[in-house]
């Protein structure tokens, strides 16, 4: 099956073509889950939860777009709205750095693979959210703001003090 055809089949709610749809993109929008939480099970939930809104709402997908942003935006918001459940995000005080820091020992995975994703998942679950949201999807202060429902200040504020942890942990285990 060709994308053209699942995708049509996907408008005629056809299971094979949405099964078909699903494993084509799974393994990438799980990676994506994983980008806004640590646990691998409720990333889990989040994609399939996700993918429940891409078929529900599949009408609404237009075929000039790329099927691959449409998915991705719609997983995206479906892990801000399990955040928005189970955060509170306030001014987090960032001393955690050192507590960050001394986590882990130079023989840990993260020193023996070298994989930034590793780093980048050790920031607090707000800070980390912000982070993917500003650096990777490219969302504006006010936008994450609005999502999250908290000011642009600290959305800002998140922002910075993860950069400086990102920086700080990045020199540690990088540049040597």
């Amino acid at each position: 099956m060709d994308l053209e055809e699942i995708i049509e089949g996907c408008y005629q709610n056809s299971r094979k073509h949405q099964e078909a749809l699903y494993n084509l993109f799974a393994s990438k929008m799980f990676g994506v889950c994983l980008t806004y939480t640590k646990d691998r099970d409720l990333a889990q939930d989040i994609l399939h939860d996700g993918f429940f809104k891409v078929f529900k709402k599949f009408d609404m997908y237009d075929s000039s777009w790329s099927i691959h942003a449409w998915i991705r935006r719609i997983i995206v918001n479906t892990a801000i709205d399990q955040f928005r459940k189970t955060n509170r995000l306030t001014n987090v005080d960032f001393q955690e750095a050192v507590y960050l820091a001394g986590s882990f020992d130079e023989t840990s995975e993260i020193s023996k693979t070298g994989d930034l994703s590793q780093i980048i998942n050790m920031l607090p679950n707000g800070a980390k959210t912000v982070f993917n949201l500003y650096t990777v999807e490219g969302y504006k202060h006010q936008e994450i703001a609005d999502m999250l429902h908290i000011s642009v200040g600290t959305s800002k504020s998140q922002l910075s003090k993860a950069k400086s942890v990102l920086r700080d942990l990045v020199n540690k285990y990088y540049i040597r």
